[in-house]
């Protein structure tokens, strides 16, 4: 009787665990190898509380596909639970009235104390939280392949007059000086790079978060223009429309010695098993070691009415700025914890420099939010400044001072 009895409240808990199991519905575009490795742990760790996680993957570069996606499913009255969304395009979303707080949840996991400010305000709107943070990526890298520079004895370049006379020994040699992804995301991740790298913190501040129109026209654009179009020589002519991680693996497999990227580059070279330091160099872009682009990837949540699913998207919420989630989640993605005094003895010496210069450039005033990565603009504008961007480096009789006029026109898109 007694065994019956456990077993028939067993079967009960099953039934209603069963029922209450929530579907957590979540839209992202991981889904590139090491990205996909990463949004795997993701699920892991969902489905352990018991909750089942929907996969809503939507592929292409810096999300433009999968926020075409969003717009439809939220129009039409039935968004996913949550959705990769980040920097201004947080708060475009919760002037729609469509995210949920996720208050509680905060409270309980202390984010407050845990987050950097820069993270918390990006995180909330209207001073409460409607998203939760997973990482910071720093966009500012070149990616090195050491035996190709070994061939012409050269070093990473520190400069651009390094880079360039790298590049021109490179290319005398037969090889491929750049991978580059010629599309508009990757077009803007190269051209803001330089502009940090040339104009400096200030001059890009002014420019990209303050869209200054004196800045914007200034000679130092102009000659951020210059320097970023003499770049193009040392591409290839395949590069047009290529995806970022396919210019990745040309420096991976030795068909290209260097590649302008976020640290999410790095996730790819991991995952093809080589050892950073050994096979593959990350160094900051030339002129920027004292600056830090970065792109935080976050996830906001939309207002749903199934109680099962809110809890689903709490459980969500906690999990993506969990300390275990943190640490495997980042190891995977090539980013680093968003979490301050995260344990990084796992990390490798890319990760452990770049939480390194996070630290001591949130000290400095010297962290800048990339606008090719959605962290310092309204999307409008960004789409915009993309556009001018990419036809200067498209368009050969195209002036920089013509690029710089049109910059500053782009600037006053809303």
């Amino acid at each position: 009787m007694q065994t019956l009895r456990i077993t028939l409240c067993a079967a009960a808990m099953t039934v209603a665990f069963a029922a209450n199991a929530a579907e957590v519905e979540v839209l992202h575009w991981w889904t590139s190898g090491g990205e996909a490795k990463a949004a795997g742990e993701l699920k892991k760790m969902l489905e352990a509380k018991g909750d089942k996680w929907k996969d809503f993957a939507v592929a292409g570069g810096a999300g433009e596909n999968a926020m075409t996606a969003l717009k439809t499913r939220v129009v039409s009255g039935n968004p996913p639970a949550a959705a990769q969304i980040k920097g201004p395009a947080i708060q475009e979303w919760g002037d729609e009235g469509v995210l949920a707080s996720l208050d509680d949840v905060a409270k309980a996991d202390g984010w407050d104390k845990v987050l950097p400010k820069v993270v918390i305000d990006t995180m909330k709107y209207k001073g409460h939280y409607v998203a939760a943070p997973v990482n910071v990526h720093r966009v500012n890298w070149l990616w090195v392949n050491p035996e190709l520079l070994k061939k012409v004895n050269a070093k990473a370049p520190t400069t651009w007059d390094e880079f360039f006379k790298t590049a021109e020994a490179l290319q005398k040699a037969g090889i491929q000086p750049v991978a580059y992804g010629g599309q508009p995301w990757q077009d803007s991740t190269v051209f803001e790079t330089v502009a940090l790298g040339v104009g400096g913190v200030d001059f890009y501040k002014k420019a990209f978060i303050s869209l200054d129109q004196n800045t914007l026209k200034s000679a130092t654009m102009v000659k951020v223009l210059e320097t970023y179009k003499k770049i193009k020589p040392f591409t290839d002519k395949n590069a047009a429309g290529r995806e970022w991680n396919l210019a990745t693996s040309m420096v991976i497999n030795g068909k290209a010695a260097m590649q302008f990227m976020g640290d999410w580059a790095k996730g790819e070279f991991l995952a093809a098993g080589k050892v950073p330091g050994k096979d593959f160099l990350c160094v900051a872009a030339p002129g920027t070691a004292n600056a830090y682009t970065f792109n935080i990837d976050s996830f906001a949540m939309f207002k749903l009415a199934n109680k099962d699913a809110v809890k689903g998207q709490n459980d969500l919420a906690s999990t993506l700025v969990s300390p275990q989630f943190q640490e495997i989640f980042n190891l995977n993605k090539g980013s680093i914890p968003v979490r301050l005094g995260a344990d990084m003895s796992k990390f490798d010496e890319c990760g452990k420099q770049s939480a390194k210069d996070f630290a001591a450039d949130n000290k400095s005033g010297t962290l800048v939010p990339s606008f090719a990565h959605g962290m310092a603009m309204h999307s409008a504008t960004q789409g915009a400044i993309y556009d001018v961007v990419s036809q200067f480096w498209n368009d050969d009789n195209m002036t920089a001072k013509s690029a710089a006029d049109k910059l500053a026109t782009a600037a006053k898109t809303k």
